[in-house]
């Protein structure tokens, strides 16, 4: 059969942009159909890029080979290094991006890119024969390709929701997708109704910042990608604003409830339980006198303000009520009322590690139609989907990370095997290996991944591994210098509050002590200056020196729990008729379909006792 394209990507968000990429750069024909062009990795919601867990996810993506880091790196307002007072499998990079630059500079990337094609169009449905992926059609023309990736975030079938207001349209004033839902349905393939919703956009001009905190940005030497080394001072970075809802506020929204689309019965899907509607807080907790608000710019070229943690679905005139309400938004100018929106997403047994629909090798999906929420939750999955799509094309073997390599691996992992009955969101709290996980060490776990599949570059992987060698030598000279009673590092070492050394102690245990930073310890070492490290490479080389202990040990148990997943299942296994097994656990299991021990141990509904059963089978021969 002859193709037009070898992969095509349906939604040019911010999965459908890193879908796109990634096929590209591995040398597909591919082509990338949005909605609207000027739209592409458009931000409906808040303009921020990062924040915790998520931030990680973004150095994740730049290690891999992706490009909202990078381009996120040019295009902010503020940035912000978060948990600075917590461990550093916690802390995390934070951008205020710019609503129309950020946007405009992927949409560059997209439309000069090699083997990549942007094409304006609205897809209607699926080609397939049998359970055969032919690619995809329009209303008036077909398009043939070996693989489809579909990306449409919050578009297909969506509805926008106010009050008692009801009528189908896209997040920031797009049209939605029509056509493709009930494509899929009728593939056999089984959707669900998930809910968002974005708040108020307010006219600078109209705030009255003297009743309001200031919050600047915190960080002026870092950034997403590994390969940006140049950085906006802090002194020149947008400041965001804090404020609080008031008494009257909460009165207002009270009163009110039955006016809300979401109290008063219109809304179907289910919305994100990490980012509630602003009436929703308020009857949850009901305890708290009070909820913070964050005022944030959208974007240089405009006077445009989000109002961070106010997402409601109450009418217009009620809107007004409570913003006025509010501390320094009394003369308010409202440029953009709050609204709640509906869609349809993929119910997550139908799709496997690899992000492929079970049912129709060929047909990959990313991003929010996954059952997630967040820009960097979609780009990575989508980054993950392109990859997969393109290896599956040509008969190599999927690509999927594990939960002790990657925030990714953890997202897909919960994904597949606890599933998401309400927008999955990525917390810290989801890893359990959060200090191999860190936001500074995403290049050591990940960059090997992007160039065995060719989405980093020969030149950046060679610097990569020179950084490599840099952190081996330096480590052997902490291991090897030795500061005594007369060494000038007890100058130092005072001022710190530590007594004078009376015996040999060794650079690496100095740098264990609390307090002590390898930025000023390595001035008392013989360094050369080819080991010279930016300031992300001395903090990380540091981190892994100060906490090797419990590194070494999650590792340990990491590479424990690794056997478990060594131990393969064959995705066509039926557990309907298996002994032993309750129920429940052959329910999911043949939901799930696993494809190792350790990804059904994380089943919910599938229990210790069960496992056992499925182990005692492999050990009796039984190919599972």
């Amino acid at each position: 059969m002859q193709f037009d394209y070898d992969i095509i990507v349906v939604g040019g968000g911010h999965a459908g942009s890193e879908a796109a990429l990634a096929c590209a750069h591995r040398g597909d024909k591919t082509l990338l159909i949005s909605l609207n062009i000027k739209m592409m990795a458009n931000m409906p919601c808040n303009p921020s890029i990062g924040g915790s867990a998520k931030g990680i996810v973004v150095r994740e993506i730049d290690a891999l080979g992706g490009f909202m880091g990078k381009v996120c790196d040019q295009e902010y307002l503020q940035m912000k290094m978060l948990n600075t007072k917590k461990g550093p499998g916690v802390q995390c990079l934070r951008a205020q991006a710019d609503k129309k630059r950020y946007p405009h500079h992927m949409q560059e990337v997209l439309l000069n890119t090699p083997n990549l094609t942007v094409l304006e169009d609205e897809v209607k449905g699926i080609l397939y024969e049998g359970n055969k992926i032919l690619g995809v059609f329009t209303s008036d023309k077909k398009i043939y390709s070996k693989a489809v990736i579909l990306t449409t975030g919050t578009y297909m079938n969506s509805d926008i929701l106010r009050g008692h207001t009801k009528y189908m349209g896209g997040p920031d004033g797009e049209k939605p997708s029509i056509g493709l839902s009930d494509c899929l349905k009728e593939m056999g393939i089984r959707l669900q109704r998930l809910k968002t919703g974005t708040p108020q956009r307010i006219a600078k001009e109209s705030i009255d910042y003297s009743q309001t905190e200031v919050q600047y940005g915190n960080v002026e030497d870092q950034a997403f990608s590994y390969e940006t080394h140049s950085f906006i001072k802090i002194k020149d970075q947008i400041p965001c604003y804090l404020i609080y809802t008031t008494a009257e506020t909460h009165k207002i929204i009270r009163e009110h409830l039955k006016d809300s689309a979401m109290y008063g019965g219109l809304v179907e899907g289910i919305g994100p339980r990490y980012c509630p509607s602003i009436e929703d807080k308020i009857v949850r907790f009901s305890d708290k006198p009070r909820h913070q608000l964050f005022l944030e710019p959208e974007s240089y070229d405009t006077n445009s303000i989000y109002l961070q943690g106010f997402s409601t679905s109450m009418p217009e005139n009620i809107q007004d009520l409570m913003v006025h309400s509010l501390p320094g938004l009394q003369n308010a100018k409202i440029l953009k009322y709050a609204y709640a929106i509906e869609y349809d997403a993929f119910e997550t047994d139908e799709y496997d590690s690899t992000l492929m629909i079970k049912k129709y090798p060929g047909l990959f999906i990313g991003g929010q139609i996954c059952g997630t929420s967040g820009y960097e939750e979609a780009a990575g999955l989508g980054l993950m989907a392109g990859v997969n799509a393109s290896l599956y094309i040509k008969g190599e073997e999927p690509f999927i990370l594990k939960r002790d390599e990657a925030y990714i691996g953890v997202m897909i992992d919960d994904l597949i095997t606890k599933g998401a009955k309400e927008p999955y969101r990525l917390l810290s709290s989801r890893a359990e290996y959060r200090l191999l996980l860190r936001s500074d060490n995403a290049d050591l776990r990940l960059t090997d991944f992007g160039h065995k599949y060719g989405l980093i570059s020969e030149e950046r992987y060679q610097k990569f591994l020179n950084k490599k060698e840099k952190f081996n030598e330096i480590t052997s000279i902490l291991n090897d210098t030795f500061f005594g009673a007369t060494s000038p590092i007890n100058d130092y070492l005072v001022k710190l509050g530590y007594d004078k050394l009376t015996y040999g102690v060794s650079g690496k245990d100095l740098l264990k002590r609390n307090g002590v930073s390898y930025h000023e310890l390595k001035n008392y070492l013989n360094l050369n200056s080819d080991l010279e490290l930016d300031n992300l490479g001395e903090f990380e080389l540091e981190v892994s020196i100060k906490y090797e202990g419990y590194i070494e040990s999650e590792r340990k148990e990491a590479i424990k729990f690794r056997k478990l997943e060594d131990i393969k299942l064959n995705k066509d296994t039926d557990y309907s008729n298996m002994d032993g097994l309750r129920l429940e656990a052959r329910q999911k299991l043949n939901a799930v379909k696993p494809l190792t021990i350790g990804q059904a141990s994380r089943i919910s509904g599938v229990n210790p006792s069960d496992i056992s059963i499925l182990v005692m089978n492999l050990r009796k021969g039984n190919k599972l």
